[in-house]
């Protein structure tokens, strides 16, 4: 199976930006050289999540969490060995969050440095220790949801083989960056030599391979020259991509200050050596480099490969483009009763699919709007807004769903939860979002307040998803719940949420779904299960007790991204069971998680097609490309031909 990686995608249309220094910005905002960098991952979060977006609203694509010396060694000298698991975790959690609330189309690079200590030969430490040590690393920053590893600022070869074989053992589904660090006479500390390094790095098949740190961009030039691949036409298309991350010049102190001396400037007149003369496709800075060398190196390669943006989704200074208002005079019934519609087609008989979407923790909803246009592109006939999973803050889903349909074009449902708001606001709200055009309502009773960021904050469930189900359908009548008339018909389309698994082990859910239906639910959306048997087991019971269920059912898939995610998701996730195959067979698949997560899901779909009406599936980690592959493999199985044969 051939799965492309955005990243790789991206990197292929062209150079692209990375970030600067973290260690120079936290030492410049007060932090000693003595503290431990990546510890303050879990003391002061913001701090790191600060710098993060100084650099995205530089204009940075690539950004690194703050792990590079979050492994067991290096975290030893500081008390922390055991808590490196944590610390990785969360730095791929706030680079993640960052570029949510800055709204970026940005890429997080899990960032790996070395141990710390040498490896034998050279020193005590025993590969199968370093080995494991890296390894350990790496399935933490995975775990987290990285986009790509970098392996950076490593000065011996050797240790740089181990780091990769790491990586391989974990995953071959992620990109992988593979940088060493030179001195000013052109090798490493350890005594390699460029063409040394980049014929070895040609050989283990790292999809990036390049220079950072200890020199300054005149050096990291050089030295990157002489890792230029044979200029034959199929080295060209086979060998790696080239990065380039130098540092601002050599330090020098100053006071109880270091100094880095490289202006933004001379790292902007750089830019096109870099790009025009040794072909780099990724660009960045290392330490003393600040969010305004980024800026300027962003004016610099803007002005040498003008960015190729949708007018409808360009950013300007952070925020997206003022959507253009609909037509007053424009019935919004043209909206929803096109043939298009998701009731029509559902009525029509056609699969259907849908794609959840998380609304932003900021204010910039362009990364999710480019989303929900990527989504589109592959033939997706909705997404699936949600309203603050997990009782976190994040964008209303009234907004952004309003936004996706009149800016992409694209129908939503949204997840409307009765947790935040009164029985008036409720009303109001809905009565808004039919203005906007928006249809299509998922009634849920939402996540409880203390499982999120304000666990002091008041539910107000004044009413539950059956509750609000009821005043849909009162609306739909052109009555508020209270009876008043609201000048015409609304025109809503209802769906439920259904647990199967709790259902199939507690006979109250069962009769609280069947009150659902009774309220006049339209559509079921389902928990996500990993077992066909669930669903069968399910119709079976519910039909002995209350007859067949007569309402389209859209199937939830969550793909499964690794063996650790499937071992959290079973064991930490209320709702979620794995069958004991499927926790095997992504254990067995190793380095190919997420390829074998995405077969797991197609089986899924092939065994309980007769069932359902389609399926909704919910991205681990924002990767869109993962559910995708499963679209486009969904279409190329002519699945309404499928149903079709299966009813004959």
């Amino acid at each position: 199976m051939s799965i492309t990686n955005p990243l790789l995608d991206r990197l292929r249309r062209g150079p692209i930006l990375a970030d600067g220094a973290m260690g120079t910005q936290l030492y410049a905002r007060g932090i000693s050289f003595e503290r431990c960098f990546d510890e303050l991952n879990l003391s002061q979060p913001a701090l790191v999540q600060e710098i993060h977006r100084d650099y995205l609203r530089a204009g940075a694509e690539l950004i690194e969490t703050n792990t590079f010396g979050a492994n067991r060694f290096k975290l030893a000298r500081h008390g922390l060995e055991n808590k490196a698991r944590e610390i990785n975790l969360r730095g791929v959690k706030l680079a993640r969050e960052a570029r949510e609330i800055a709204g970026a189309n940005a890429f997080v690079l899990g960032s790996v440095g070395p141990l710390g200590q040498f490896v034998a030969p050279l020193g005590a430490l025993a590969e199968a220790d370093a080995r494991a040590a890296f390894q350990a690393q790496i399935e933490a920053l995975l775990e987290g949801g990285a986009d790509a590893l970098i392996l950076e600022t490593f000065s011996d070869l050797n240790e740089l083989k181990i780091a990769i074989a790491a990586v391989r053992a974990v995953t071959r589904d992620l990109p992988l960056i593979a940088q060493m660090s030179f001195t000013e006479d052109e090798d490493t500390l350890a005594g390699n030599t460029p063409e040394e390094i980049a014929a070895a790095l040609r050989d283990a098949r790292v999809d990036v391979l390049g220079a950072n740190c200890s020199v300054g961009p005149a050096g990291t030039f050089d030295a990157v020259k002489r890792m230029l691949p044979p200029t034959d036409p199929q080295s060209l298309i086979t060998n790696p991509l080239l990065s380039v991350m130098p540092n601002a010049g050599f330090p020098t102190r100053i006071g109880e200050r270091y100094i880095y001396v490289s202006s933004p400037q001379y790292f902007a007149d750089y830019v096109p050596k870099f790009v025009d003369e040794l072909g780099a496709t990724i660009i960045g800075g290392c330490c003393g480099t600040t969010p305004e060398h980024i800026a300027a190196m962003r004016r610099a390669l803007d002005a040498l490969r003008p960015a190729e943006l949708p007018r409808a989704l360009s950013v300007s200074k952070g925020v997206a483009e003022k959507p253009k208002p609909v037509a007053v005079e424009e019935p919004m019934e043209k909206l929803t009763r096109a043939p298009g519609s998701l009731r029509e087609k559902l009525r029509a008989g056609k699969w259907i699919t849908s794609v959840e979407l998380d609304p932003p923790r900021g204010l910039n909803p362009a990364k999710i709007l480019r989303g929900a246009a990527m989504l589109k592109e592959i033939g997706v006939d909705c997404v699936n807004i949600a309203d603050s999973p997990l009782a976190k803050v994040r964008m209303d889903c009234v907004s952004l769903a309003a936004m996706v349909q009149q800016q992409i074009g694209l129908e939503t449902i949204i997840h409307f939860t009765t947790r935040d708001r009164n029985l008036m606001a409720l009303q109001a709200q809905l009565i808004g979002a039919h203005a906007l055009g928006i249809r299509n309502v998922l009634a849920l009773t939402g996540d409880p307040p203390r499982l999120g960021d304000y666990p002091n904050a008041t539910a107000v469930y004044d009413i539950d998803a059956i509750g609000l189900i009821k005043i849909l359908k009162r609306l739909n009548e052109g009555r508020d719940w209270a009876g008043t008339s609201i000048g015409a018909n609304a025109d809503f389309f209802v769906a439920c949420a259904l647990d199967m698994m709790w259902a199939n082990s507690d006979p109250k859910e069962l009769e609280r779904f069947h009150r659902k239906i009774e309220a006049g639910a339209d559509l079921v959306m389902t928990q996500p299960i990993y077992d066909g048997a669930i669903l069968r087991e399910f119709l079976q019971k519910y039909g002995d007790q209350f007859g067949k269920v007569e309402i389209p059912i859209l199937l939830g898939v969550l793909p499964l991204m690794s063996s650790k995610h499937a071992e959290f998701l079973h064991n930490e996730v209320p709702g979620i069971t794995l069958t004991d195959d499927a926790r095997r067979r992504m254990k067995d698949a190793g380095e190919r998680g997420i390829e074998e997560g995405i077969t797991l899901a197609q089986e899924l779909l092939l065994d309980t097609k007769e069932f359902v009406a389609g399926t909704y599936l919910m991205p681990s980690f924002g990767r869109y490309d993962v559910c995708a592959e499963i679209v486009r493999w969904a279409h190329s199985q002519s699945v309404n031909q499928a149903i079709r044969q299966s009813g004959d």
